[in-house]
């Protein structure tokens, strides 16, 4: 039982790369870009590692360390890529706030 419960968490994950990479196609700049890759990817992985740890719990360890590690860096990462868009000059496609800081 506890396997099918894993199954369904990969099946999640899976769906949750697809929905991210939907949207890396269908956003209008770097940033939103870079959210979708960043944010549904971490969601993605995780859910994959949960149902991988219901499906074979003597990998538990090294799979939480994994876990960790992804949740440790791609915010990170994600970070990074938004210093290096921004110095390097790219402005939001639809910059909503310009009026407001006027």
């Amino acid at each position: 039982m506890i396997e099918y419960i894993g199954y369904i968490f990969i099946f999640f994950g899976v769906m949750a790369f697809v929905v991210s990479s939907i949207g890396l196609v269908r956003m209008p700049d770097v940033y939103t870009r870079m959210h979708v890759g960043t944010k549904a990817t971490t969601m993605g992985t995780l859910l994959v590692i949960i149902g991988a740890i219901c499906s074979e719990p003597t990998w538990i360890w090294k799979l939480i360390i994994l876990a960790s590690f992804i949740l440790l860096t791609n915010p990170l990462s994600s970070s990074v890529i938004a210093r290096a868009t921004h110095s390097d000059g790219h402005t939001l496609e639809s910059d909503d706030l310009k009026e407001v800081q006027k």
